[in-house]
């Protein structure tokens, strides 16, 4: 927990509505135009979140880091919301894209936000200079980075990058994926122990879950001081298992099992303002 029982820091609440595999097969709410993507938006900061992680299609509706694409979604939610959500693309690799592609798609959105995994972007000793330097162009550009965590080796392996200062950015954000390598690929709140034992830096985190406990993994870490990330790209049904109707309803649900344990939610301002500052203890 970042703050005391009483003066807990406020929760940033974000929705991963689409992610890069999902169809309208999987659930016809699942948004992929623009038009889409920005309803799902203004319905979502309505339910509590505060940060949209975007994902967008082809024409094909496959998984693009086309930075016109980017810029065309960006354009339509901002119309949407206005400034009322932080807007976070993902670089993504989905076995498709390699790390200058996703280097190079981050320099020519140059978004508000990105979602960057540590496993893609710096795979091995070789790749530390070049991403070095890519973070650090990303510092001087005001780009909040959030970097992607599988499992406690890696949030060891992130702490020594930030160490030798390879990770510039001043107050780093990570994201725990919880479950990615379990049986059924199915989370479990208790999946979560590792990753903040591992986190002696102490740095913010969130955490994604896979599968039907998803908003009690966000619970979980909304209890231990944590953000959360919920949505359709890992998600669709509600805590009693039911199919939820849309992204927004799983908002709500996490949004409301925070604010039952006194954890207050952060919006657009205060999430930027607290991602821009140090974590405090």
């Amino acid at each position: 927990m970042s703050q005391t029982q009483d003066a807990w820091e406020p929760l940033i609440l974000a929705v991963a509505p689409n992610g890069a595999r999902k169809t309208k097969e999987d659930h016809p709410k699942l948004p992929i135009t623009p038009e889409e993507l920005a309803e799902t938006a203004r319905a979502s900061c309505a339910a509590g979140a505060s940060l949209l992680h975007l994902h967008v299609r082809d024409a094909d509706e496959r998984h693009s880091l086309d930075p016109g694409r980017y810029r065309e979604a960006a354009a339509a939610v901002r119309e949407a919301v206005g400034q009322d959500m932080i807007l976070q693309i993902t670089t993504e690799a989905v076995g498709i894209y390699d790390r200058q592609q996703q280097m190079d798609c981050v320099r020519a959105v140059e978004p508000e936000a990105v979602s960057l995994a540590v496993r893609e972007l710096i795979p091995d000793a070789d790749a530390e200079d070049e991403a070095a330097a890519f973070l650090s162009w990303m510092d001087e550009a005001g780009i909040l980075p959030q970097f992607i965590l599988y499992d406690a080796e890696d949030v060891l392996r992130f702490n020594d990058l930030a160490e030798r200062g390879l990770i510039p950015s001043r107050h780093p954000f990570v994201l725990f994926v919880l479950g990615r390598y379990s049986k059924d690929m199915t989370s479990h709140p208790l999946d979560l122990l590792p990753f903040v034992q591992a986190n002696s830096k102490g740095f913010r985190w969130a955490v994604c879950a896979f599968g039907p406990r998803e908003c009690a993994c966000a619970g979980a870490a909304a209890a231990l001081g944590g953000h959360a990330r919920i949505g359709f790209e890992n998600n669709m049904r509600l805590p009693h298992g039911e199919t939820a109707p849309d992204n927004a309803a799983l908002v709500r649900a996490a949004a409301e099992a925070a604010e039952a344990m006194g954890r207050p939610l952060a919006d657009a301002a205060m999430a930027r303002k607290m991602l821009a500052g140090p974590q405090e203890s």
